[in-house]
């Protein structure tokens, strides 16, 4: 995909700040970056914060794989050019969604590195909150829920990640869940327990 460079724009910048709008939320905004292969947990792992996150007042929203491409990304396949370009603007959405002073909770694949990477760069110190969700490729093709491991299998589906197209597990994520062996109310509470440790949930930050 080419890209577009936009000419003749000018930056404007904001009269209510990010601790403006935090303030007003009690809260301060992150990107909580749910990844792992397909069937792992991920977006189950995700929602399951959120309820617990919203009923305790916090501002949230989840950005979830299959329901961006059916809108945002719907007109991006799954090359590895259209992945890249899928979490850019996904990482973008996401970046915007935390300045606001929202809990943002991405539930995505997102395979390759370099693609997360960048968008822990749009980020400030802290913002950018990296979750493992570490299923072997055993149980997720045990579980498969949609059936793509089995047609990936039988050659119906090319370039599926774990299969014939790489998964580059995280080096240094924040959080690395253990979808194998723990349920997925274990996972969650191990979420909320971190950010509670980090200050996320509150104005009063802890690195």
């Amino acid at each position: 995909m080419t890209e577009r460079k936009a000419t003749n724009i000018t930056w404007h910048e904001h009269h209510v700040s990010n601790e403006d709008r935090c303030k007003l939320k009690g809260h301060t905004g992150a990107v909580l970056w749910f990844t792992g292969l397909s069937a792992c947990g991920k977006s189950t792992v995700a929602n399951t914060v959120e309820h617990i996150l919203h009923s305790r007042g916090i501002h949230t929203y989840v950005l979830d794989g299959d329901n961006v491409r059916h809108g945002l990304n719907k007109n991006l396949d799954f090359s590895a050019e259209d992945r890249a370009e899928n979490i850019r603007r996904v990482g973008e959405v996401a970046a915007l969604f935390a300045r606001s002073g929202c809990v943002t909770l991405t539930a995505f694949v997102s395979p390759y590195k370099a693609d997360r990477d960048k968008v822990r760069e749009l980020l400030g110190d802290g913002q950018f909150i990296e979750v493992y969700v570490n299923a072997s490729l055993e149980t997720c093709e045990a579980r498969d829920p949609k059936g793509l491991y089995k047609k990936a299998r039988a050659g119906e589906i090319k370039g599926f990640t774990g299969i014939d197209d790489p998964y580059e597990a995280p080096e240094n994520a924040e959080l690395i869940l253990d979808a194998d062996t723990k349920s997925i109310d274990e996972l969650a509470e191990e979420v909320v327990s971190y950010l509670e440790s980090k200050g996320h949930l509150s104005l009063q930050r802890r690195d």
